[in-house]
């Protein structure tokens, strides 16, 4: 990294920047770093993540079977309810598998058949043992044990600090990107870097850039119950919004079905995989526990996740029960141990034994399908600026994600992403001189005595999305969602240019940012389909936006405080 001495030392150059270091941005980063300088810029630790939280594994064929892959196909394009798009679901399942053998080759191991199974006979021993989950016609989901994120997460960030072409610089937040759309510039909007903060110093650096990688993740702190760490603000999608990137699909937010229903386990997500080994959903009536799901799916508890979450909302809100229950009594503690260690542990600690007891469940917002607009190759519609993972929206989910699709989505489009950009010739920044880009200046803000607007914002734009724009959404709903945000909206913007910058003021930025852009993608789609559920229609009942994706757009140039 070369930090530029004859101006500022604020400055800092490199050839990529990645912002985010979950498994898409650290696929990136060691890609990239064939080719030149990686910069990492990452909010906390390294570790601090959602690839961290992902249980079940990687969707993916490895046979070389054309039949499986094919299947794997169809299975993405039915739960994508139609908004798919074929050629870029096509593209991703066939490069999964050599994007697995690198991770092997980096130090990944998943699960193999003798590790679960000790008595499978010797020649399948060695084969990996596939789970299933909800929306899958057959079993092809690579694991390590129930902890498949750590397992990657750990392995890519020490291969990153080993590297001597990246730097992993934690405990910094990129505020904005820097674009030439925030410049005295006629020609094309390109993407010249990022304004980042040291959260312990409040010192905000400018970070030139080659190109950059928005690998941010999700944003499911926008709702107040979701399985998604602290970390998760949608920073990605709302800094790419204000450099004038296409956004796309926002009202397509998934609930996960199954979320640990006990006042101290801090959303603790039961992995889709235990319904893949057989578990059966049931809610109680009086003294007994009865199955519902047969009553909405010809799955039952192997259903899509979309149709699996209203099913468990509606019996919650029919019955007025709190939670609705888990039943995998029926496999051996052997078997669930083996199969289940880390979910099996945590359960145990809240005084649940799976092989005995049933384990109650929620739903929580998980994953965002919708993100920055991209194509295959993670190209936003600003040059030089790449959305990869869950920022992103290739259009490989459509309007629902199959289950552990989206570890294969981080890993194969960083890897296109990086192919693609070192492919790119010519000047990078289109002839825009370091000079011409402008430091960060906080103007005559100051510090702010008031951090309670922080707070009560914070936790009423999180209410006010459960509340409204959450599994089941209605017109009335999406009407006071959209008046509230707005009057929100305002009061953050005030908030912002009249104090100093902190890392919770920024990340209440890019919430409520995020969450007016849900609403109105939702407000816009006048049907029912996918994750978007609204009361006020019945599936395909706008023939005008059958097939069609939701696009938003930044209006109008965005200001910054720089001189």
């Amino acid at each position: 990294m070369l930090m530029m001495s004859n101006h500022s030392q604020k400055r800092i150059f490199t050839d990529s920047l990645v912002i985010g270091s979950g498994l898409a941005g650290l696929t990136a980063a060691l890609e990239a770093a064939k080719h030149g300088k990686v910069l990492v810029v990452t909010k906390a630790k390294a570790e601090d993540c959602n690839t961290r939280y992902a249980q079940g594994g990687i969707a993916c064929v490895m046979s070389g079977d054309e039949a499986a892959f094919e299947a794997h196909v169809q299975d993405t394009l039915v739960a994508g309810a139609g908004l798919c798009k074929p050629d870029v679901v096509r593209a991703i399942v066939k490069a999964g598998p050599e994007r697995v053998r690198n991770l092997q080759e980096l130090g990944c191991h998943f699960t193999l058949q003798k590790e679960v199974t000790p008595d499978v006979p010797p020649a399948q021993g060695n084969e990996f043992h596939l789970g299933r989950e909800g929306g899958h016609s057959a079993r092809r989901i690579l694991h390590a044990g129930d902890i498949t994120g750590v397992e990657v997460s750990d392995v890519l960030i020490a291969r990153c600090r080993e590297n001597p072409n990246v730097t992993l610089l934690e405990n910094h937040l990129a505020v904005d990107l820097i674009s030439t759309r925030h410049i005295d510039w006629q020609g094309d909007n390109v993407c010249l870097g990022a304004y980042v903060m040291d959260t312990a110093t409040r010192e905000i650096h400018t970070v030139v850039a080659k190109k950059t990688f928005l690998a941010t993740g999700g944003a499911g702190k926008v709702y107040l119950c979701t399985c998604n760490p602290d970390v998760a603000c949608g920073d990605g999608v709302a800094m790419a919004y204000r450099a004038g990137a296409e956004i796309s699909n926002m009202e397509f937010y998934q609930f996960h079905p199954t979320i640990l229903f006990h006042p101290h386990a801090k959303s603790f997500l039961i992995s889709e995989a235990v319904r893949g080994e057989g578990a059966i959903l049931k809610i109680r009536k009086g003294n007994e526990y009865v199955t519902f799901m047969e009553n909405y799916h010809k799955l039952g508890s192997l259903a899509p996740r979309d149709i699996v979450a209203r099913a468990i909302d509606n019996e919650l809100k029919r019955t007025g029960e709190e939670c609705a229950w888990l039943d995998i009594r029926h496999k051996s503690e052997e078997f669930l141990r083996a199969r289940f260690p880390n979910i099996f542990a945590r359960c145990l600690k809240f005084g649940i034994n799976m092989a005995t007891d049933l384990i109650p469940v929620v739903p929580a917002a998980h994953y965002c399908c919708g993100g920055v607009r991209t194509d295959v190759n993670g190209v936003t519609s600003v040059k030089n600026l790449y959305a990869i993972g869950e920022c992103g929206c290739t259009g490989l989910h459509g309007a629902n994600r199959l289950a552990s699709n989206s570890l294969l989505e981080a890993v194969v489009v960083a890897n296109f992403a990086v192919k693609h950009a070192s492919a790119q010739e010519g000047e990078p920044h289109c002839g825009i001189t370091p000079e011409m880009i402008p430091d960060w200046e906080s103007g005559n803000a100051v510090d702010s005595d008031e951090q309670i607007v922080i707070t009560h914002n914070w936790d009423e734009i999180r209410r006010l999305m459960w509340d409204y724009v959450g599994i089941v959404r209605s017109n009335k709903r999406l009407e006071r969602a959209k008046n509230r945000i707005r009057m929100i909206r305002k009061e953050i913007e005030k908030y912002y240019w009249n104090f100093l910058l902190t890392p919770d003021l920024i990340e209440l930025r890019n919430l409520a940012s995020v969450a007016e852009m849900i609403i109105d993608a939702a407000s816009a789609r006048r049907e029912s389909r996918g994750l978007h559920y609204n009361l006020n229609y019945l599936p395909g009942a706008d023939p005008e936006s059958q097939g069609k994706d939701s696009i938003l757009r930044m209006p109008q140039k965005f200001e910054l405080r720089f001189q």
